[in-house]
């Protein structure tokens, strides 16, 4: 017997049950967020395979002309700060 009172019932979205021997049904909802999923996840591996090509082409770059980690989260911060984050409100 368990000394663990019950708990409340969850406010997460319960998974998606599949009939017997059937595959789970998605709504349309669920089927665009996939979509939009893969769309991103498409462009951040092009985005890697890029920079991937460009040092296998030219190599990686000098140390002495490079920005150290320290400016650039310090630019960053800055940038968040006043929100200019690059996020776009959605319309």
């Amino acid at each position: 017997m368990s000394s663990q009172p019950d708990q409340p019932a969850s406010t997460h979205p319960q998974p998606i049950q599949a009939a017997e021997g059937r595959a789970p049904e998605l709504t349309g909802q669920q089927r665009a967020a996939l979509r939009t999923a893969a769309h991103h996840e498409r462009q951040r591996a092009a985005q890697l395979a890029q920079v991937l090509e460009d040092i296998a082409a030219n190599g990686l770059p000098d140390p002495a002309e490079c920005s150290p980690w320290e400016e650039v989260r310090e630019r960053m911060w800055a940038r968040l700060k006043t929100g200019q984050n690059g996020v776009r409100a959605a319309s």
